[in-house]
């Protein structure tokens, strides 16, 4: 391609909006641009790099035994009654796209398909001959995203790689699952990436088993945790740790309330109190769909809310606010605890809360801090379960270990979805003696649009992304210099041709553009040759190359060039 012919011009200036590197690299080097909120233009540089993207995706879901096809977009309301998932999707979470037709018929534009899939496997699967299956697409998904951000990387609009597997059993799912999570370790490591695969939580989206892919980044949103010793990786919301644990008092003391005015902050508190942190207690108050929920956890850790919600069964969880506090409590906020909650008010406890003799906990009177309480005695056992949030020290679940934190992109999520939306529309099949089973279902995404973002975010520099060769827009950058003079227009020409020839990508800068413009661009364009082109150059007989990755270039013949291209391209044989 012709320089001169692209769509989307580079900037010098870094976007004010930009909140990433790759978000203000992808934007600068003139592979997206901003059409609305949330919603982006994929230019052809970007198009290219997520066509090579979707080949390794599709190569690899094809020799994993997927099918592809291609669903609508546009989702009838009815098949989400179905699942009951209309609500959560449109009114509680409020993150699908829905809207009435000309006729009155309720539609949405689906963030998700896994109500199509079943709609079309039900009238596909009849037998246990029928099975296993699997298909996939890869399709433009949309979410009404509250706060779209990080360019691609959180979109109201992207391109997704979803797919479903249907088996007859258990041990069918198992296969399944395993299948796919192999095809999303070979794609993540064809394309480069620094990754870690780890435990995650279900979501919306349910079912049991469950795990992301993570590029490791800086920026990245979510936080993993993975231990030093082991091969034990979770994302934190998913995460269990242990904590260490302490000697006990030999006997109860008195339960007093002690005065201790705005102290709030677990270390000042217990210094005040001199008592170690593990002894104090934070106590959270939450609004669960239409019930009042206390949460305790020890003073030195965090309350984990999407096991509290998993917990719970809720639709949505909400902390609540200073005047709700005060008035369930009769405190301000900080000074919550457990004892004297009014009836309506459902205790649960973090099963580390569990054993301590003498702890302390909020008293329920702003200032107040009640201290020497015991279970049993002062109130009675909660409901006990793993509701705190583990993070960087805890110790490892598995092993003796300590776990690290690490902040990663998710880029791939794979699920045992198992009968959830088997049993709710009715995909079912008949075994050998003629009984009906529910299908046993597994779904399996990778963002692909967000892929391309995390690579830039993972391989750039201070000039701009250098991108790796199997994904890259094109294999080189062939830079023209002295072009006004008609003689190395013409041998250019030549080279140009000549490259294609050899079964090279080539994006050509024909500009009437300075040297130093023509560099830069290629610098934060970042495709993984660079050959310059000048009449002194052509002079000698020579090319100048140089690879992105590294600061120099040399003067060798074009077969030489052709040649190192090629290996370098991973082209070499082909």
């Amino acid at each position: 391609m012709k320089q001169s012919r692209l769509i989307g011009r580079t900037l010098r200036e870094v976007p004010k909006d930009a909140q990433t590197a790759a978000h203000a690299l992808m934007l600068r080097a003139g592979f997206i641009q901003q059409l609305s909120a949330g919603v982006y233009i994929y230019l052809p540089l970007l198009h290219r790099t997520l066509h090579k993207i979707s080949q390794i995706i599709r190569e690899e879901m094809n020799a994993a035994g997927g099918v592809e096809l291609l669903m609508p977009a546009l989702q009838p309301r009815e098949l989400w009654e179905e699942t009951k998932r209309w609500e959560r999707y449109t009114a509680v979470d409020g993150i699908m796209f829905a809207f009435k037709d000309r006729r009155g018929a309720t539609a949405c534009l689906g963030p998700t398909h896994e109500e199509v899939i079943t709609d079309i496997l039900r009238r596909e699967i009849k037998s246990y001959k029928d099975l296993p299956r699997c298909a996939y697409q890869i399709q433009t998904k949309f979410r009404d995203e509250i706060r779209p951000r990080f360019g691609l990387m959180r979109a109201r609009e992207f391109i997704m790689k979803d797919a479903y597997s249907f088996d007859a059993d258990e041990a069918g799912l198992d296969a399944s699952y395993e299948a796919m999570r192999q095809a999303y370790h070979r794609i993540c490591q064809r394309l480069g990436f620094q990754y870690r695969a780890v435990e995650a939580d279900s979501g919306a989206i349910g079912g049991s088993g469950s795990q992301e892919f993570m590029v490791l980044a800086d920026t990245g949103e979510d936080t993993i945790l993975f231990c030093d010793q082991c091969d034990y990786a979770a994302n934190q919301e998913k995460a269990q740790s242990k904590l260490a644990e302490f000697p006990q008092d030999a006997e109860l003391q008195p339960m007093q309330a002690v005065l201790g005015e705005g102290l709030i902050g677990v270390d000042k508190l217990a210094k005040f109190l001199n008592i170690p942190v593990w002894k104090t207690t934070k106590t959270m108050l939450y609004e669960a769909d239409d019930q009042l929920v206390a949460v305790m956890v020890r003073g030195d850790c965090g309350v984990n809310e999407v096991k509290v919600t998993n917990h719970l069964g809720c639709k949505a969880l909400r902390l609540i606010n200073a005047e709700k506090i005060k008035e369930l409590t009769g405190a301000e906020v900080g000074y919550a605890g457990p004892i004297g909650l009014p009836p309506s008010v459902r205790l649960i406890a973090d099963h580390y809360v569990k054993g301590r003799v003498n702890f302390e906990c909020g008293a329920n009177q702003t200032n107040y801090h009640n201290i020497n309480v015991n279970f049993g005695r002062d109130l009675p056992e909660p409901e006990f379960g793993d509701f705190k949030l583990a993070k960087d020290g805890h110790g490892c679940p598995r092993c003796a270990g300590r776990l690290k934190a690490a902040r990663g992109i998710e880029v791939g999520h794979i699920f045992k979805l198992g009968t959830k939306y088997s049993e709710a529309m009715n995909c079912s099949y008949v075994d050998t003696e003629g009984k009906p089973h529910p299908v046993i279902m597994g779904c399996y995404g990778i963002g692909v649009s967000r892929m391309a973002a995390a690579c830039v975010e993972q391989s750039h520099d201070d000039k701009g992304i250098v991108w790796q060769p199997q994904v890259a827009p094109f294999h080189l950058h062939l830079v023209a210099l002295n072009l006004e003079d008609a003689v190395v227009a013409q041998q250019a020409e030549q080279i140009y041709q000549r490259l294609q020839q050899e079964g090279l990508d080539v994006l050509f800068d024909d500009r009437p553009l300075r040297a130093g413009e023509k560099f830069g661009d290629a610098d934060l364009i970042g495709l993984p040759v660079r050959l310059t082109i000048s009449k002194r150059t052509l002079e000698q007989g020579k090319v100048e190359f140089k690879l992105r990755r590294e600061p120099k270039a040399e003067v060798i013949t074009l077969d030489e060039a052709v040649a190192k291209t090629r290996s370098v391209c991973g082209l070499a044989g082909r």
